[in-house]
């Protein structure tokens, strides 16, 4: 059986080239992962060891000042480096977030992109793993910057 992430590569490959598809897809998404789906994510690019996610300008995501709340950021840089990470990986390798680290550079207003790539490493024994995500604001300014690191290994038999 393939992973999630080649799961979720496959179906992206399937739906976002379909009118309507990478909304369907967000939707899709959404459901699969609860939490990030309170942010509204639209995923604009996905592919192996990159993926830019986009969290729209509304109320919800906003703190009381009216800029982006610090952990709607959070959530789309954790999201767009989880994407970028898990498409790479090949089947019989997991991973799972272990520490979130972010700057916050200036004030985020309006629609938001998290930008993350990387080179996916190879993964014959659990290993920690630090993926940068960017988080920009429509002129291209870097309002966000996060680390994320990753603990990756051969997934295991079930208990």
């Amino acid at each position: 059986m393939s992973s999630p992430g080649r799961r979720l590569l496959k179906l992206w490959r399937q739906l976002s080239p379909l009118p309507g598809g990478q909304w369907l897809f967000a939707q899709v998404f959404s459901f699969i992962v609860p939490y990030s789906g309170s942010v509204g994510p639209r995923i604009r690019v996905l592919e192996p060891g990159r993926a830019e996610v986009e969290i729209p300008d509304r109320r919800s995501n906003r703190q009381h000042l009216g800029s982006v709340h610090a952990i709607a950021l959070m959530n789309v840089a954790e999201m767009a480096s989880g994407l970028a990470m898990m498409a790479g990986l090949p089947d019989g390798v997991r991973g799972i977030v272990t520490d979130l680290r972010i700057e916050y550079l200036k004030k985020a207003r309006g629609t938001i992109r998290a930008v993350s790539r990387v080179e996916v490493p190879t993964v014959t024994e659990d290993r920690a793993f630090e993926v940068v995500s960017e988080c920009l604001d429509r002129s291209g300014a870097v309002v966000a910057r996060a680390r994320v690191t990753w603990r990756l290994g051969p997934e295991r038999a079930a208990r």
